[in-house]
């Protein structure tokens, strides 16, 4: 969204209810390596095993870093490591496989088993089982896949987490969540009018946002169970809420007897520092991951640029130099690098900077990208583009070599914001 541009809202908060499609994922390039595994279809003696193999070699697949392998002309189908016949997953070149089982248990719970083995050497590598109820099913898939991605790539995964977006169809305006696959969608809010600036909370518990239905701008925390508090009522705008990393505190944006300028509050409301003092309009704070800066964007150079400023307090400095039009930062997890939405020739794209050496990297292809967010484990960047006329969601590995685009049919989707793993 143009930072510089002011959008009138009025927000009516429904109870969390279903949405009525899920997002669809094109995946386009590859890792450099990827990984040859195979995912058998996990035993069973009740409903769910041949959905939940599905959903594990869907998410490794849309990593870019795996190649799932085709199973059917394999004769035998192992439900544990026990009963594996190496030499026929050698000859498929596998060089991992996933096995396991759905068992179905009193009072309407499920035992899901799962081992992963090193094909080549023949060992285990992974072993995990979890006792769900059969709503957890989904879930439970993605955090094995973010196991079997942990134990091959030496790094944590990112599937068992939530994204959050805006999305307009048919004349209304809805936050919505859902995981990051874009499955099991609800609606949080649902207005006539727009809604902006969505921002989870370092546990995924909580989100913030800016709503006008009171006839101004005021920032709300709301639970995904639907409770929700206000955070800033001020004289002026409230806007553009980030929460600290531990919780605690967010940056907020205030024209509280003046022009935009980052504050700090604590998530109860209390306890308001103004941290910016500038003619400029400063806004989009995102905290650093250790908590000790704050980045943001400003005009106060003549051109929007990124600026931090200590969470303390202080002089702001500059941050950005190469090109005439920086916004937007996010701090990848690692807090290494930045992401930024850059103006390179006319096209507004999604760019990289590696903090140490100062290096840019452009990621996207599109020319009105906007609102980049990490992934949980910063291998990933989710953001807004447009394609066929609308908003849509599109991602992009963290090195420009995998992409994906999140399709809804007949929205218009923006303003992104990528959970944290959940729990």
């Amino acid at each position: 969204m143009n930072i510089f541009r002011l959008i009138v809202l009025f927000i009516a908060l429904l109870n969390v209810s279903l949405a009525n499609a899920a997002l669809e994922i094109e995946i386009s390039g590859g890792g450099a390596q990827q990984v040859p595994i195979a995912i058998v279809p996990f035993g069973q003696d009740g409903n769910g095993a041949n959905s939940i193999s599905s959903i594990i070699a869907a998410d490794l697949k849309r990593s870019g870093l795996f190649r799932v392998l085709e199973t059917g002309g394999v004769a035998s189908r192992p439900v544990s490591i026990a009963q594996i016949q190496y030499a026929e997953w050698v000859a498929l070149q596998a060089q991992a496989m996933a096995v396991g089982t759905v068992e179905t248990l009193p009072g309407n719970r499920l035992k899901v088993t799962f081992q992963l083995a090193d094909v080549l050497k023949q060992t285990q590598l992974a072993g995990m089982q979890y006792n769900i109820a059969p709503n957890q099913l989904r879930v439970t898939a993605h955090k094995i896949a973010d196991v079997i991605y942990q134990k091959l790539t030496g790094e944590a995964g990112f599937f068992a987490s939530r994204i959050a977006y805006i999305n307009k169809s048919k004349g209304r305006y809805t936050l919505q969540v859902a995981d990051a696959d874009g499955e099991n969608p609800l609606t949080m809010l649902s207005s006539k009018e727009p809604i902006i600036s969505p921002a989870w909370s370092p546990d995924g518990s909580k989100i913030a946002y800016v709503s006008f239905e009171k006839k101004k701008p005021i920032i709300y925390i709301q639970t995904l169970s639907g409770k929700r508090t206000v955070l800033a009522s001020f004289k002026g705008n409230n806007s553009a809420p980030a929460w600290s990393p531990d919780g605690q505190k967010l940056a907020i944006v205030l024209t509280y007897g003046a022009n935009s300028q980052v504050y700090t509050i604590n998530a109860d409301g209390s306890e308001l520092k103004k941290l910016t003092k500038s003619s400029a309009i400063d806004t989009e704070p995102t905290w650093s991951t250790d908590a000790k800066w704050i980045y943001f964007t400003s005009d106060r150079g003549g051109n929007p640029q990124i600026y931090k400023v200590s969470s303390s307090g202080g002089e702001a400095q500059r941050v950005t130099f190469e090109g005439a039009y920086n916004v937007s930062p996010r701090f990848s997890p690692d807090g290494k690098s930045l992401a930024m939405i850059r103006n390179d020739g006319g096209k507004f794209r999604v760019a990289l900077q590696d903090l140490s050496s100062g290096q840019v990297q452009l990621l996207s292809e599109g020319s009105q990208d906007e609102s980049p967010s990490f992934a949980p484990n910063g291998r990933v960047l989710l953001y807004a583009t447009r394609a066929g006329g609308h908003g849509a969601l599109a991602a992009v590995s963290a090195d420009g070599r995998v992409k994906q685009r999140l399709n809804e049919s007949g929205g218009d989707i923006r303003e992104p914001a990528w959970g944290p793993l959940i729990k």
